[in-house]
């Protein structure tokens, strides 16, 4: 006789479940609990593996994945077989909801390179308010993301800050370029860092402004990941243009500043459709693919502006590009940005010129007041010249606005010639800082 017909009546069930409780209840509780918290777990690694990264324990000893150099562009002297860890102990997230950051997803990649602080000006009312999280790359799958890392070697204006180090690498079968934060960064340069990520995010995408793939913002080091464009900064670009070699596939010609300058002028104009001014217009902060096309860059400076409230600095190597409103600190206005575009176009013709290179900084001011402007290249045709002459006028209402601008380039590339441009010699570069008017102690950044 069984246990259960010893003790309860038969047909009794009650009774019969009090005498095997553990069987019928409590084991089959404790297979379905166990059977619920893999089935989280599980999901939870799918959907957010930082969270379980964060639940795992951590060991003392953390084996990272290094992902090892590569071949840099032709005239970057990169260090061989040089390396990026790309897992680290610690664990953060700048981007938090309940602070600056709002927590929705950015669903598609975005603009990008971030300069180090360039010359600020008055801040300007604006209906402009970042700040929206980017795209978040996924932590576990990094080293099948970027691959073949390398040191990207800095060129007269391609440098990384004090705070950040510039590698070049693949991701998704195309060339980028990582900006990874440094070890010995403060939370101010963290914050500081993923939130000049998320200004370009909220700035939105935009076909002549550089493309920001994504961010790692959950564990360090945090990375900015960027599209590469393999020409460099424009004026590293027209440089080039300046030597006589076979193999030298650089190719300046009115046509192409005219092609160039539309479309700078469009990125200028999307930046001022959302009342932003640049404040820093100059062929360094024009960024050129392989297929030739203009990149607006620079873009810190108006991060910093709009972000923290900044107020315009005394920065040398900004006076031969500003409007004679910012040399007497006056407040910055489209039409200041107008200025800078026609020194810019000044720089294209000339292949590199520095502006105003026989007037010196202190005599600038008094140069324009006289009304006297920018000497005639000699490869510029006349009616680029008025161009020129047309941005830098004294008075800031007869300067053009930007969309007749815009138009005035489109017009005039299709009669301009596609006569290459030639120049005498190369740039000394001594020489072009004292000309320029920097400092020895100035960053040359764009990054």
């Amino acid at each position: 006789m069984s246990g259960s017909d010893s003790l309860c009546t038969h047909g009794d069930t009650f009774c019969e479940i009090r005498v095997y409780e553990q069987e019928v209840i409590v084991v089959p509780v404790l297979l379905l609990a166990s059977f619920l918290v893999t089935l989280v777990f599980i999901l939870l690694l799918r959907y957010c593996p930082e969270k379980v990264d964060r639940i795992r324990p951590r060991k003392k000893i953390t084996t990272r994945r290094i992902l090892q150099g590569i071949d840099a562009p032709p005239g970057l002297n990169v260090l061989e077989h040089e390396s990026i860890a790309l897992d680290m102990p610690t664990s953060y997230s700048t981007f938090d909801a309940s602070k600056t950051y709002q927590s929705q997803r950015f669903p598609t990649p975005m603009s990008a390179p971030a300069p180090s602080p360039s010359p600020l000006l008055d801040p300007i009312k604006t209906s402009f308010t970042p700040i929206v999280q980017p795209r978040e790359l996924p932590r576990q799958r990094l080293p099948e993301s970027f691959n073949l890392v390398a040191p990207l070697q800095g060129s007269f204006s391609l440098r990384a800050d004090a705070s950040v180090s510039l590698y070049r690498a693949r991701m998704e079968n195309r060339n980028v370029v990582l900006r990874v934060l440094k070890d010995s960064a403060d939370a101010d340069e963290r914050h500081d860092f993923l939130g000049f990520a998320s200004f370009l995010s909220q700035l939105g995408p935009h076909p002549f402004l550089p493309e920001l793939l994504g961010v790692v913002s959950i564990r360090a080091p945090l990375v900015t990941v960027v599209e590469e464009l393999e020409n460099r900064d424009l004026l590293s670009y027209l440089w080039q243009c300046r030597q006589d070699k076979v193999d030298n596939p650089c190719e300046m010609t009115e046509r192409r500043i005219f092609t160039m300058g539309s479309q700078v002028a469009s990125a200028l104009e999307f930046l001022h459709s959302k009342d932003l001014l640049h404040g820093n217009i100059r062929a360094r902060s024009v960024l050129v693919t392989k297929q030739l096309t203009a990149k607006l860059w620079g873009l810190h400076g108006v991060y910093i502006r709009k972000s923290k409230k900044a107020t315009q600095r005394d920065d040398p190597s900004m006076k031969k590009w500003q409007a004679p409103e910012l040399l007497v600190r006056k407040a910055a206005t489209k039409s200041s940005d107008i200025w800078s575009f026609g020194i810019l176009l000044f720089e294209m013709t000339s292949l590199g010129d520095a502006p105003f290179a026989e007037i010196s900084i202190n005599e600038l001011l008094q140069f324009h007041q006289r009304g006297k402007s920018l000497k005639k290249p000699s490869n510029c045709s006349n009616s680029l010249y008025a161009l020129i002459k047309s941005c830098c006028q004294w008075k800031e209402q007869d300067r053009p606005l930007l969309v007749e601008l815009s138009r005035k380039l489109v017009s005039g590339e299709k009669s301009a010639s596609d006569k290459v441009l030639k120049a005498s010699g190369t740039v000394n570069l001594e020489q072009y800082l004292q000309e320029a008017g920097y400092g020895e102690a100035n960053s040359y950044t764009v990054f």
